[in-house]
């Protein structure tokens, strides 16, 4: 397939896809350098593909040889990923049951040209991936913590099943990575039992996500709002975790008070078909102030756009990436306590509990007040994450780990 093509979705495809990178002098091989296969779940837009993206285009390729194998398919990350020279394998596993075969070609392709380090990222992955490692003779193991505070009653006993066995397994690997001290704690307390801890929290690319004098008038223009209209935006996937419906009735309360404010919802399943927006749908002068955009590829200009971002997740998030990212486009957040929000936030926004609809109403509110507040609260957001969460620091603390674990323990 060419690196250009497009993503290629098959449920059951004949033979694992791959994504084959152009020829470029960033992919001669060069001796000696690490070479890591990172196993991922799957390559959809989400925290955990675009931690991985920034990873893999930005690590030093005289010293590292990257590979990316997703066990789903090459979703939207993958083409973008062999474009810039990553080898992508996309195995095509079908979801919720047993698949001996791809599983099995997993194990001969780790065999066939074996990695000094496997990476994996999410749970299924996690669990797929040290399996498949052990069976090809790859020792080198490392999982990778995307969350914390996980309600499993939402996701069925399989899951319940594959975290339970984690915990019993999580000796095994060299290093597990967290991205936020919270899903540390909460693994922790789940009953993993590492060799060694590793808390590298994700990034953010500054240089995308940046302040725009110009984004909100734009924005305005396209969903055909009057210039004073306030924008409050989230942008969220459509899972339990988000609760949507917080924010839903938060914005029922905040429209009742008269105050000329609309909401902008954007993420991967997020449109007017969601069950739980109907019953808001039913509301006419609520209705007409709620705008779906759906998955994305021009966020960082949307989120510029907002005049506050908010995060109505009820659990399960680490390290919340939309709330470090609206910070980066100096838009003050309006964020449950939930995961590293409180410590990344760091008075560039205001907290509210989960699942308290009226008091994400008034904060909203308090802050649509006050265009000072506003402004001052952006300015010490964007200076935050570029100070503290830049690409380079995450990449060089992966960098770090990888030489350590590769290295082996030192000699006594």
């Amino acid at each position: 397939m060419r690196a250009d093509a497009k993503p290629v979705a098959l449920r059951v495809p004949p033979r694992p896809l791959e994504l084959v990178p152009r020829w470029s002098p960033a992919t001669e091989v060069v001796p000696r350098r690490i070479k890591i296969v990172h196993i991922i779940t799957g390559l959809q837009t989400g925290g955990a593909e675009h931690a991985l993206e920034q990873l893999v285009t930005r690590a030093d390729p005289r010293r590292f040889d990257m590979r990316v194998v997703s066990l789903l398919d090459a979703g939207a990350v993958g083409p973008r990923l062999a474009a810039q020279g990553v080898p992508v394998t996309a195995l095509g596993m079908r979801r919720n049951i047993g698949d001996v075969m791809r599983f099995c070609h997993l194990v001969a392709l780790l065999r066939r040209d074996p990695p000094d380090l496997v990476q994996t990222w999410l749970y299924h992955a996690d669990l797929i991936g040290l399996a498949a490692s052990r069976l090809a003779g790859v020792h080198g193991v490392l999982w990778n913590l995307r969350g914390s505070g996980l309600e499993h009653r939402h996701y069925g006993n399989r899951f319940r099943w594959v975290v339970r066995t984690l915990a019993r397994l999580s000796g095994l690997p060299d290093a597990i990575v967290a991205n936020a001290e919270a899903g540390r704690d909460f693994h922790a307390q789940a009953g993993y039992r590492p060799r060694r801890w590793a808390l590298i929290h994700n990034a953010i690319d500054v240089d995308r996500f940046r302040p725009d004098p110009t984004a909100g008038d734009r924005l305005r223009r396209q969903l055909g709002l009057a210039p004073q209209a306030y924008i409050i935006g989230m942008t969220a996937r459509l899972d339990p975790m988000k609760d949507h419906v917080t924010f839903f009735r938060a914005a029922a309360l905040l429209a009742a008070r008269g105050i000329d404010v609309h909401f902008v919802l954007i993420g991967r399943g997020v449109d007017v078909d969601m069950p739980c927006a109907r019953p808001f749908l039913g509301d006419p002068a609520l209705a007409q102030r709620l705008h779906f955009l759906g998955e994305r590829e021009d966020v960082p200009l949307l989120i510029a756009g907002f005049d506050v971002a908010a995060l109505s997740s009820a659990f399960g998030e680490g390290f919340p990436n939309v709330v470090a990212e609206a910070m980066a486009c100096g838009v003050p957040v309006v964020s449950t306590d939930v995961g590293d929000a409180r410590r990344i936030l760091s008075g560039a926004g205001l907290l509210v509990q989960p699942r308290d609809a009226d008091r994400m109403a008034e904060a909203w509110q308090a802050l649509l007040a006050s265009p000072a507040r506003r402004a001052a609260m952006g300015q010490v957001g964007r200076a935050r994450i570029a100070r503290e969460f830049g690409l380079d620091r995450m990449v060089d603390a992966y960098r770090q780990l990888y030489e350590q674990v590769w290295a082996g323990p030192p000699t006594p």
